[in-house]
């Protein structure tokens, strides 16, 4: 197999990146959250949350796997893994991953999309159009409108997440059988995905940190144990980014261990995730506890990104059945 990202991609995803750099700041992040201490800080109004979702359609990244046949890019989880990373980076307060990356190939395209594959609390379905939900062995479509959402209390406010109660009837079925569990994967690849987005920009504000905090007269960066504990975190996260990029190409090319593929991907990102996290909020000190301080909303994002769509555990129990231990 070929690692190797294509100019196009490349350009998709820097493109992805200078958008969410420009509108997408911790600021609107800020903005997604209820309002409250645990949102304290600068926060955008509602109408510049709103704008970035608006501006990533308007440049064609929530289509990119939509069926070329319509309005859509056509493309596959290698053309739009990077571009999850880039969300994850950002904490992206919108449900890209539920949206382009699982609803968008099975042709659903009614704005923004929640999805419930597995019965449990909903994230985004507060703000959501549509709902994608599992019934048995098939995938419906529900709209909002239809669907009895009652918000719930998240570890990140921004998630909007609510529990979704739709009936056993009515809908519109869009996948059954194999289709379904290729869903399934590609919210998982996405996911963990957007957990080395995360990590890696826990990790740019820690460097940035103690490049700037001095004691005894020098930056904390200098001391070794410093030093030490971000190479750590770093070895974590180089291991974890090629794992998800390999679960990428499993999946596009529809390989026969395409689940264990996405599976490692996930343990590995929410390891990397947790080990970064931790290394971060050690080498901030007080500071990283702190909701003015910009560290927790990438915290909060990553605990609740490596619970979702299984976590480390049952991943690693899924990667072992199919290795056969």
């Amino acid at each position: 197999m070929r690692f190797a990202f294509t100019e196009d991609q490349l350009f998709f995803r820097d493109a992805v990146r200078d958008l969410l750099d420009k509108e997408c700041g911790p600021d609107v992040v800020r903005g997604a959250w209820p309002a409250g201490p645990a949102g304290a800080g600068a926060r955008s109004p509602a109408a510049r949350v709103e704008a970035v979702w608006s501006r990533l359609a308007d440049m064609g990244a929530l289509a990119v796997a939509l069926p070329a046949v319509g309005d859509g890019l056509g493309l596959g989880p290698l053309d739009w893994v990077l571009l999850a990373e880039e969300t994850g980076y950002a904490a992206l307060p919108h449900p890209f991953v539920e949206t382009a990356c699982v609803a968008a190939p099975l042709g659903v395209a009614a704005g923004r999309v929640a999805t419930d594959l597995a019965g449990a609390v909903v994230p985004f379905a507060a703000g959501a159009d549509t709902f994608l939900l599992r019934r048995g062995g098939e995938l419906v479509t529900v709209a909002a409108a239809e669907a009895q959402v009652s918000p719930v209390a998240a570890v990140d406010g921004a998630l909007a997440a609510a529990r979704v109660q739709a009936g056993t009837t009515g809908g519109r079925v869009v996948a059954a059988n194999e289709d379904v569990e290729r869903a399934f994967d590609r919210g998982v690849l996405g996911t963990a995905a957007q957990l080395v987005g995360l990590s890696q920009r826990m990790l740019d504000l820690t460097v940035a940190y103690v490049r700037e905090r001095r004691q005894f007269g020098v930056p904390v960066g200098s001391f070794q144990a410093v030093k030490h504990r971000l190479a750590d975190a770093l070895v974590h996260l180089s291991f974890a980014r090629p794992a998800v990029h390999r679960a990428a190409w499993s999946i596009t090319h529809d390989r026969p261990e395409r689940g264990r593929d996405t599976s490692m991907a996930k343990a590995m990102a929410s390891d990397a995730a947790r080990e970064v996290g931790a290394a971060a909020l050690q080498c901030h000190g007080a500071i990283g506890y702190t909701v003015e301080y910009d560290l927790h909303l990438y915290l909060k994002r990553s605990w609740a990104l490596a619970a979702a769509w299984g976590d480390a555990g049952w991943h690693r129990d899924r990667v072992g059945h199919a290795i056969g231990v």
